[in-house]
């Protein structure tokens, strides 16, 4: 497969390097959709040849997708999924099958061998304009027209109308799905919530249904729903009045949280759609993945009245069964002890905007509600850092934060150093007036400079913040040594936190 990869990175990345302004907007400046059609129309257009779930947002699209991949694998059907990004391996963004996992190497690589030249001639006649996403997506569509998969979930990459996705079609279209709509990626999709929202409705086809995840502003919602008016298209709507579904206690399976829910949902408005489901066992944790539950849930309800067989007890195993890498993932004792930190609770999710920080905050207040909270951070250079610290500043118990650094797509040039997240903290500590015990003060040398287990006397009420000069290892025993002075001997939390990258690497110290 290294050949495939090669052949990729060969290719512009928009993940590494950053999207240009405007790119995902449906204007002069936005990606030439046309230029995806033709590469399908040179492959036999893949296409065509299966139906699909579209699925755009800013946050919640992975999880929604998976959530749906396991309702529809329940019931037996054979499923495509693709989405991005991945955790540890590229094949991460292409599930086949039933159970729809990675799709084989072995697998991957024949086909590449089988449409290169395809591809070759292709980047050629667009002057080498196609890009590393746009071919993947290729790559995907045409293994899922191979594999006859029944149904296929599709997350777009950015925004929707222009994204290389989105040359789904109506008659291969099942269903188009918009999570949320947030300020992640503004200038790439026209620089306001109103211009992302009008990216995104791009993915709503004519006659099929739009499920709305949500809540939303009025004028945003607003801008859907016109949308999805023009396109003939009914609106099923999985937050408001007729999401009556909760969060009724946390229990614990395998050693793992998981949360007890009631996924109850009837929806009246355009599709009347029901459904009663008590004391569901969720291992994907927090209000924001019950609300990407009710999502897929209403999905595949809509499924459901287009013909489709999926019975309640198939949505329900699905729900139970959907675990994502990185997304709130509690590290076992033995994966705490491999990192070298035997006996600590160790918590890793990807969150890396305002929105995400919040979720995951709430999640920590309802899984250890009383721990003293430790944060290990890295993030990308273009994310809203202060915005970002202050959810986690603004919640309970928080003792220490580590700011370090890991790869990051696109290298230095989006790496955010290590020493600037510090600031940004204690400027908005300084900002929310929170005391803070920084690494540039003589007390905290004085203190953990030499690695010493001095008092912490007086210390106490005030946040640690620090940048590590090591890697993440060591920023981990740091957080750690920090948060067990200090919690003396409470039960304490661990969180790896600040962008996907850094749980990436946190996972290949465990899984090589």
């Amino acid at each position: 497969m290294r050949e495939l990869v090669e052949y990729l990175d060969s290719l512009k990345n928009y993940e590494k390097s950053g999207v240009p302004k405007g790119a995902g907007t449906d204007s002069d400046d936005g990606f030439d959709l046309g230029r995806m059609r033709r590469l399908m129309g040179r492959l036999g257009n893949p296409d065509s040849r299966f139906k699909a779930v579209h699925i755009a947002g800013t946050k919640g699209k992975g999880s929604t997708a998976a959530f749906l991949v396991n309702i529809l694998n329940t019931e037996g059907y054979v499923v495509g999924c693709y989405t991005s990004p991945h955790i540890l391996s590229i094949r991460e963004r292409i599930l086949v099958g039933n159970p729809a996992k990675p799709v084989p190497a072995e697998k991957l690589n024949c086909l590449f061998h089988q449409i290169k030249d395809i591809l070759d001639d292709s980047i050629a006649l667009e002057n080498g304009c196609l890009s590393h996403f746009e071919v993947l997506t290729a790559v995907a569509f045409t293994l899922f027209a191979q594999e006859n998969v029944d149904m296929a979930v599709i997350e777009a990459g950015l925004g929707g109308a222009r994204d290389a996705t989105n040359v789904i079609s109506s008659s291969g279209l099942l269903a188009s799905v918009i999570t949320t709509i947030g300020e992640e990626h503004m200038d790439a999709l026209g620089g306001s919530l109103e211009s992302i929202a009008m990216a995104k409705s791009g993915i709503i086809k004519q006659n099929r249904p739009l499920v709305l995840g949500g809540p939303f502003v009025p004028q945003i919602e607003r801008i859907l729903r016109d949308k999805a008016s023009v396109m003939n298209s009914p609106v099923v709507l999985a937050s408001g009045g007729g999401n009556r579904s909760v969060i009724k206690s946390i229990c614990f399976l395998h050693r793992r949280p998981c949360q007890r829910c009631d996924v109850v949902l009837k929806v009246e408005r355009d599709l009347p759609l029901s459904i009663n489901l008590l004391d569901v066992r969720m291992s994907m944790l927090g209000g924001h993945q019950l609300q990407n539950a009710a999502m897929a849930t209403c999905t595949a309800l809509c499924l459901r009245d287009m013909g489709r067989t999926i019975s309640d007890q198939s949505i329900r195993a699905g729900l139970e069964h959907t675990y994502l890498l990185g997304r709130s993932q509690f590290l076992t004792f033995t994966e705490a002890e491999a990192l070298g930190l035997p006996g600590a609770a160790i918590l890793l999710d990807g969150a890396h905007t305002k929105e995400s920080a919040s979720a995951l905050v709430d999640t920590i207040k309802m899984t250890f509600p009383d721990a003293p909270l430790a944060l290990v951070v890295a993030m990308a250079r273009d994310k809203a850092h202060a915005a970002f610290a202050k959810e986690f500043l603004s919640g309970p118990r928080l003792e220490a934060v580590v700011l370090t650094e890991v790869d990051i797509a696109g290298g230095n040039a989006r790496t955010t150093p290590s020493t600037s997240l510090r600031d940004c903290w204690i400027q908005e500590s300084e900002r929310m007036g929170i005391a803070v015990l920084h690494d540039k003060m003589p007390e905290y040398q004085e203190s953990f400079g030499d690695g010493s287990e001095c008092s912490l006397i007086g210390l106490d009420d005030r946040v640690i913040v620090t940048a590590a000069d090591g890697s993440l290892a060591d920023s981990l025993h740091v957080a750690n040594r920090i948060l067990k002075r200090k919690a003396r001997k409470e039960p304490a939390l661990l969180v790896v936190t600040g962008s996907l990258h850094i749980v990436t690497s946190a996972l290949l110290s465990l899984h090589g």
